[in-house]
């Protein structure tokens, strides 16, 4: 049986600004576990859309996933984190890591040591928010006698959000949570567990909270859901082919044969299913269980068609934890 606390609701480039507000109370109504913003270019802020999320809500918290450590300094990003931490002590978190490559790559901003960068920017941020003076460049960053003037008393969480081994294992050395990318799938998350417990392991220190992403549809008819996120699924089957979500997933193989002919080709339902959470009610329930069962502490349902969000949240909470809230 899932626990509906286990599930949270992503939202970001599907979900217009003005609609996070009641988007964000009606998953809290409905016993949602966390909440998370996705930043991504060239939609919402990612600050903005975590306050909205945090300022609409009362006790849930709420996640940014995840901020680039290229398109803000380091220093920036942890003024802005400690703000909303400081008006939403112990709700807030956020991930940070590379950021979409291509996004980057359209401003000039893909740094030379990508994973140098990650666990240069973590440190800093998190000096800064635990109140600490920064004096010293990274490769990446000039820093002189940086302080925070209003740093939080609470520190929110601060995440890696990480994809192949090397970055996973940095995660579980360093991260107070690790966030999976969308196409997580239980094969995949299963072997990323692994990874993480073993940084955590050799840092000596516990195994981080786990949050798997994932591209999600659900609806009575099965064959609507699967649809619904057939286009994303291969969009980001051709984004991640070359990471370990897709050559660690049961379907590397598959994949790679059929992105070699070269040109279009079709999702097949089969894909759909094992790289995102669609279906009926008991077979999305049955398909988070497996990514819970593979290693992942909570599944962050990345909902579509994005029109139909409310109707999909109440449909899901109606099925995992009884009656939904009535309409207001």
């Amino acid at each position: 049986m899932v626990d509906l606390h286990q599930i949270g609701i992503v939202f970001g480039s599907l979900t217009p600004p003005e609609a996070l507000p009641s988007g964000a109370r009606l998953a809290e109504e409905l016993g949602f576990g966390e909440l998370w913003f996705s930043e991504d270019c060239f939609f919402t802020g990612g600050m903005s859309g975590l306050t909205q999320l945090l300022s609409s809500t009362s006790s849930i918290p709420a996640g940014l996933g995840l901020a680039s450590v290229m398109t803000r300094h380091p220093a920036v990003l942890a003024m802005e984190l400690a703000g909303i931490a400081r008006l939403h002590p112990g709700r807030t978190r956020a991930a940070i890591g590379l950021g979409n490559r291509h996004w980057l790559e359209q401003m000039g901003l893909l740094p030379d040591r990508p994973l140098t960068t990650v666990a240069e920017t973590y440190d800093a941020v998190g000096r800064l928010l635990r109140g600490d003076a920064v004096d010293t460049p990274t490769s990446q960053h000039h820093f002189d006698d940086i302080a925070l003037a209003f740093p939080p008393q609470s520190p929110p969480e601060l995440w890696i959000g990480a994809v192949n081994e090397r970055a996973l294992r940095l995660a579980g050395a360093r991260a107070d949570g690790v966030l999976l990318s969308v196409l997580a799938s239980p094969t995949y998350v299963r072997w990323a567990k692994r990874v993480i417990a073993s940084g955590a392991q050799e840092a000596g220190r516990p195994v981080p909270r786990v949050t798997a992403f994932a591209l999600a549809a659900v609806d009575d008819e099965e064959r609507r859901a699967v649809d619904a996120v057939r286009d994303a699924v291969g969009f980001f089957v051709g984004a991640e082919a070359h990471t370990a979500l897709v050559t660690r997933s049961s379907l590397a193989s598959e994949i790679a044969e059929r992105r070699a002919t070269g040109g279009a080709y079709a999702v097949p339902d089969h894909w759909v299913r094992d790289l995102a959470v669609a279906g009926d009610p008991d077979t999305v329930t049955e398909r988070i269980g497996a990514l819970l069962d593979a290693g992942a502490d909570s599944v962050g349902l990345w909902l579509f068609p994005p029109e139909r969000l409310s109707v999909t949240m109440r449909q899901l909470s109606d099925s995992l934890a009884g009656p939904a809230v009535a309409e207001g």
